[in-house]
């Protein structure tokens, strides 16, 4: 069972910027090759969402409201993926969710272990 930790959420205002780290405990290195990761968030009464998924071969997907504005990536241990956020707009406010999954389409994690999630607030 994967074990994920989030951080790197927070306050900021409108135009900002924030970087989220997420990192994969009790992994299984032999399984780990066929592991994708993803980022996730939920605004309060909402249903969840995708923003970025990467595969261990580093291929990224992201949802279509990212407009380049967030860069998904991961070290090279591939245990622990990054979501850079710029340009950052109140609309992002939500909780940000980790996923790890052996299961993927494309580069989404489906099935997998959740972390408990960080905060992103923005402010205008």
């Amino acid at each position: 069972q994967v074990q994920l930790q989030e951080s790197g959420g927070g306050s900021v205002q409108s135009g900002g910027s924030l970087r989220l780290a997420c990192v994969a405990s009790a992994y299984n290195p032999r399984r780990a090759r066929r592991y994708c990761m993803g980022w996730f968030r939920q605004a309060q009464g909402k249903q969840p969402e995708g923003v970025a998924g990467i595969d261990n071969n580093g291929r990224v997907s992201y949802a279509d409201f990212v407009q380049g504005r967030f860069t998904i990536s991961q070290d090279n241990a591939k245990t622990t993926i990054y979501l850079q956020m710029n340009t950052l707009k109140p609309e992002d406010t939500a909780k940000y969710l980790c996923s790890a999954s052996p299961d993927c389409r494309g580069s989404w994690p489906q099935f997998g272990s959740w972390g408990q999630g960080t905060q992103v607030t923005v402010s205008s």
